[in-house]
Parts: structure tokens; sequence; C-alpha cells
């Protein structure tokens, strides 16, 4: 779905009485998985980052008056494995906190603001590369709450439906929050018409 500059995105309605439930990212994504599309009821996303991006509190129930939005899905490719993920993920060594890699759909990620720009119906994932050096680090990690950490020399920001990165050892991926899932290659994209439609 195309969102314009001056035009409503999603809208109020009454969820219907039979709209799954679900409370994190990651199950969102495990629904979608499973083959519910954008003909489907809308799914009643009542926690995670993607709720928060959207502005949602957590009290949108079936049978009930929600905001109603198409969301973007993304697929990824991890050493040959495909998967989805709704909201970001984020590829990065703990022996290198200075050194990340993100593809975010929805701007958080717990408490930090990762990706400010990052607009989950826009078609378009905001990636950003990071390299900062070990001195940089907690200045960086102080910023990101507020989503300040942007720009930044050291952080490269695009924005596009497609993205690849390649690691010279394997580095944990985090997808919408699950467990990490170690690769070296990655490439992530957005096709046209993978959407979902939340309810918050």
């Amino acid at each position: 779905m195309a969102v314009e500059r001056g035009h409503d995105w999603g809208g109020r309605s009454v969820v219907p009485d039979d709209a799954p439930t679900v409370a994190t990212d990651a199950a969102l994504a495990d629904l979608v998985a499973a083959g519910h599309g954008p003909g489907d009821p809308p799914v009643v996303l009542l926690g995670g980052d993607l709720c928060r991006t959207l502005g949602g509190r957590g009290d949108a129930r079936p049978g009930s008056e929600a905001t109603v939005v198409e969301v973007d899905v993304a697929q990824v490719l991890l050493d040959g494995r495909l998967l989805r993920f709704v909201a970001h993920l984020v590829a990065g060594s703990w022996h290198r906190p200075g050194r990340w890699w993100v593809a975010a759909n929805a701007a958080h990620r717990g408490r930090w603001n990762v990706a400010p720009r990052a607009h989950p119906g826009d078609g378009l994932l905001d990636v950003l590369d990071a390299d900062l050096a070990i001195g940089e680090v907690p200045v960086a990690w102080r910023r990101l709450a507020a989503g300040m950490h942007v720009p930044h020399p050291r952080i490269a920001v695009e924005r596009s439906r497609t993205a690849t990165r390649s690691f010279p050892a394997v580095v944990p991926v985090r997808l919408d929050g699950r467990s990490p899932v170690p690769a070296r290659e990655v490439m992530v994209r957005l096709q046209p018409g993978a959407v979902v439609r939340v309810a918050v």
C-alpha cells in the first residue's frame, strides 16, 4: 500500500468478531506465514514494536471499534532459509557492540526509536548500517531512545524495498524480537502486495 502525504492511511472501523488476536510482532509474523493475508479479517495487535509504532495502546478487541491499517510484510533469506518479519530484523555481534545492521518496518525496538523515519505501510524498509568505534557506542545508545542517533557519519541509512548484507563471520540475527538465528548472508525484501491488515 502506498502512503501519500495528505491522504489518510487506514481508518476507524468495527473489528469483526472472528478477528484473530496476537500480542507480539513475532506472533503476527507467524500468522502471516501460516497464510493470513490482506483478504482475511484484520489481526488485533495488542502489543509489540509494530503496535507501538502504529500508536496502539493494546486496547483493541474483536467486536469493538479500532484503527485498522495495512502494514507491509518483509521476507528475509538467511543463509538460504526464507522467513518473514513485520517489525524489524537486527543483525549484529555482541563481540562488536558498535557494529550492527537493521532492516526496519517499525520505528521502535523495545525502548529505542531505532528507525525514526520508518513507516510500516509505505512499501519501504529503513536500513541502518552502523560501524561505530567503541568510544562512540555509549553516546549512540543513549540517543537511541529519542531516535537522535541519526544522522551520524558512521551510521548509513537508506530506504529501500530490498537490501543485502554479507558478514565476514556468522552473526546473530533477530527477527521481531525472537531468539537469534545465526547467519552470514542476509537478504531482505518487501514484495508488492505482501501486506496484512492490523487493528490497534
